[in-house]
């Protein structure tokens, strides 16, 4: 990644998300003790970044940014993810492709 822009999701007294941007890991740092570095991953991007006690992360947030989030975050946006439903396209049937069939058969 180019520039390292890091985006932490919490959530607040109020219950509502609380996302904060930092332009560097070291900002970071100040407010989380660092426990290792990231030495595997399927995102090849995020090798050799930092984890942090009490965050879930690196993961990619598009193009621009890695991302932390709290344990609570992470939990509640995993299950609404995984109950979210993706609309299906439909598709039509198609009888002329059982016409085809049956005719290639006899042919």
């Amino acid at each position: 990644m180019a520039k390292e822009l890091i985006r932490v999701v919490t959530r607040g007294a109020d219950g509502k998300l609380r996302i904060r941007d930092y332009s560097q890991t070291d900002s970071l740092q100040k407010m989380h003790t660092q426990v290792g570095i990231v030495d595997c991953s399927s995102d090849l991007g995020l090798g050799g970044l930092r984890v942090f006690r009490g965050l879930f992360g690196p993961m990619p947030d598009g193009k621009t940014f890695i991302r932390y989030e709290s344990p609570e975050v992470f939990e509640t946006l995993t299950k609404e993810w995984s109950t979210t439903k993706v609309a299906r396209r439909s598709r039509k049937p198609t009888e002329s492709l059982g016409e085809n069939a049956s005719s290639n058969a006899a042919g």
